[in-house]
């Protein structure tokens, strides 16, 4: 009976600590723009466009909020938020009618 409950207790506390890590679906999670503004990532409007948390993570960005540098550079080259927003599955991020889309002052 023991080994039961300290099973349960791992189960529900490793549970927790891997919540912690992600944007839980429908959420939104805000990063630091530089000088651009603030960029709110709104999980809530990327599944109503039918993408699933699994689209992007791992593949295209890690788990952790913070993990890796997130750049206007890389994003025009096609990276990061730029393999979906490239003018042709989503808006183009290169376009500077977009900015606003993302980056809020």
């Amino acid at each position: 009976m023991r080994k039961i409950m300290f099973a349960i207790v791992a189960i529900i506390a490793f549970g927790l600590v891997g919540t912690a890590m992600a944007v839980p679906p429908g959420k939104s999670v805000d990063f630091d723009g530089k000088g651009g503004g603030k960029v709110v990532f709104d999980g809530k409007s990327h599944a109503e466009k039918g993408k699933k948390c699994n689209d992007c993570h791992p593949k295209i960005f890690k788990m952790k909020k913070g993990a890796e540098a997130i750049t206007m550079k890389d994003i025009n080259a096609g990276k990061s938020c730029g393999a979906c927003h490239n003018g042709k599955d989503a808006f183009d991020a290169k376009s500077a009618d977009s900015c606003k889309k993302c980056h809020h002052k």
